[in-house]
């Protein structure tokens, strides 16, 4: 037995009598340590067949959780990660299906099945939603290993009920078991194993031998040649060999319970980076600049304070922020780094962004232009974004979680108070108050709402004012709200009272932002930052002057037209 893990896989696809392949699968096997700490994951997906979009809802299944796994802190257990991804995703899945054409009927959306296998030291890890299959193959037979998840209604007839992307929540079958050498699985959609029967399949493989492409290919020939009117799909995967370490979960366990870093002093080394200075220190956690001896590559290394290790919601919620900086992708979102190195404690890296925090940046600049303004919330807009196209809200931004460098490129930083659509159920301890700063919280969030991509909006609108003005446009009143009667008497503070060059229509924008009823503000971020370079035509047709005003000469051409006509009436009528 070596002392590492390793597979053969055969895989095979093809959209059979239909002319669209909504099947898809996917396999990776990593490098280095993560096939250690995070093993190999094989993921099937199989759309359901009344639905033009399932297709995109499988693929979407079967990439986002190879990538989003292998994103998951390694303090994390196979259970714990691939449980939050396939929730994340679900999530994701359901909204597309609300947003698009489709969100009245959830049999024609954004709809799939999945079954996920992750490999990893000497156990098999399956995860199952819908009627794809995994099996175990023992000689001439087959073991199934998941449960259907269909109704039969009669002999013809039947519905799904379970599947990824039907509903906001999700029932994922979980279980585990030892592996070995010589261990041989199958995953197949309902494609190939309605219409084959287990002692089929299991020969078809066992003659192949070690071919397994081909034994996958004639699986679904065979499937065909039986009538198969569906895609058809097939994974086989054999394990060669799996670590030689007895107690092996034991062991994995110890790896995934990072102890604590000390605090470290400039000069001193950690996994590969070199500590230049501290950044910050709290009770919370602290933050150091290192440079990664590697790549000579400045980075920010942030470790939970001594004082947190006795607390399971931090921990879990400093966890969750590795995750989710790792799931995004834009250019003002801070990115993660990489490390060759295994941790060998608690920590996060991150790139080290060149700058000050947008809390500087006003003090230094304490009368910036219009423009510049509107250039920063734009920045700041494209990274919340970001987080709201995965169905994730930000939930503290402030000037401190800013970063401008010199060039006035905006980062976004910070992601501990981060909501994750499909993971609110799961979270420790879910506190009913805002997470973020309560001075830049929205309202509803004082009054246990959770927050939304508004909340993000209100906050977003709550650093347009201050950056234009200086001031707060509700002062310190929002974190006194505990009842809808005290929402409804917050009063706005027009901005052009405090910068008088402003003009009424930008104000205007701002306020609708900032409103205290969450479905008052913009419907979309997007549309918040058009309107601060451009008035709204709503705007345009509540504050239109009179004709009177704006075109005397048609107004009283129009007024003698009238009179003109009056007389002619009059006469006519005489």
């Amino acid at each position: 037995m070596t002392s590492s893990l390793s597979i053969s896989a055969g895989q095979y696809s093809d959209a059979g009598v239909k002319p669209v392949n909504q099947d898809f699968h996917g396999l990776l096997v990593p490098k280095g340590h993560q096939l250690i700490t995070k093993g190999i994951a094989v993921a099937i997906a199989d759309g359901i067949s009344s639905s033009n979009v399932s297709q995109i809802a499988s693929e979407s299944a079967v990439a986002g959780f190879l990538s989003d796994y292998f994103s998951t802190p390694e303090s994390w257990s196979v259970k714990q990660s691939a449980q939050r991804v396939l929730l994340a995703t679900n999530a994701w899945l359901h909204a597309q299906t609300r947003q698009s054409q489709y969100r009245y009927d959830r049999d024609r959306g954004y709809v799939c099945t999945l079954s996920v296998m992750v490999l990893r030291s000497a156990t098999a890890h399956l995860f199952h939603i819908g009627d794809t299959r995994i099996y175990r193959v023992h000689h001439d037979q087959l073991e199934q290993l998941s449960t259907d998840h269909r109704l039969w209604l009669s002999p013809e007839e039947s519905c799904l009920t379970r599947a990824m992307g039907i509903g906001h929540q999700l029932d994922i079958d979980y279980r585990s078991l030892p592996i070995q050498p010589g261990d041989t699985f199958l995953l197949a959609t309902d494609g190939i194993h309605e219409h084959l029967d287990e002692r089929t399949m299991a020969g078809i493989i066992r003659e192949s031998g070690d071919d397994l492409d081909a034994a996958a290919r004639r699986l679904a020939a065979q499937a065909l040649e039986q009538g198969s009117d569906d895609n058809l799909t097939a994974q086989i995967i054999r394990v060669n060999s799996v670590p030689a370490v007895p107690e092996s979960s034991e062991l994995f366990h110890q790896l995934a319970q990072l102890p604590f870093a000390p605090e470290l002093q400039p000069g001193q080394h950690l996994d590969g980076y070199r500590i230049l200075r501290q950044i910050h220190a709290s009770s919370r956690s602290h933050v150091y600049l290192a440079v990664d001896e590697e790549t000579d590559t400045r980075v920010v290394l942030k470790m939970p304070s001594l004082e947190q290790r006795h607390d399971p919601v931090y921990l879990e919620q400093f966890s969750t922020e590795q995750w989710i900086a790792r799931r995004i992708s834009s250019a003002h979102v801070a990115r993660p780094f990489q490390s060759s190195q295994r941790p060998s404690f608690l920590y996060q890296a991150t790139e080290f962004v060149e700058g000050c925090t947008l809390r500087q940046w006003m003090l230094d600049n304490p009368a910036p232009t219009l423009d510049t303004v509107r250039d920063l919330v734009e920045q700041i807009g494209k990274g919340l974004r970001a987080f709201h196209r995965l169905e994730m809200v930000h939930q503290d931004l402030k000037p401190e979680n800013v970063l401008v460098d010199p060039h006035g490129t905006v980062t976004l930083i910070d992601f501990g108070a981060t909501r994750v659509a499909g993971l609110e159920d799961s979270e420790i301890g879910e506190q009913a108050v805002p997470r973020g700063a309560a001075l830049y919280s929205a309202p509803e969030t004082f009054l246990g709402e959770p927050g939304s991509w508004l909340s993000d909006q209100f906050s977003l609108g709550v650093i347009t004012y201050q950056l234009l003005t200086g001031q707060l446009p509700y002062g310190a009143e929002v974190p006194k709200i505990h009842s809808r009667n005290q929402l409804r008497g917050l009063n706005y503070q027009p901005a052009r009272h405090l910068r008088e060059n402003l003009p009424a229509w930008v104000d205007d924008t701002i306020e609708k932002a900032v409103h205290p009823q969450a479905h008052r503000r913009y419907p979309a971020l997007s549309e918040y930052l058009y309107n601060l370079r451009h008035p709204s035509v709503d705007w345009h047709k509540r504050h239109r002057p009179p004709l009177m005003e704006c075109n005397p000469v048609a107004f009283w051409q129009g007024v003698s037209a009238l009179l003109l006509l009056a007389l002619l009436a009059a006469l006519g009528l005489g």
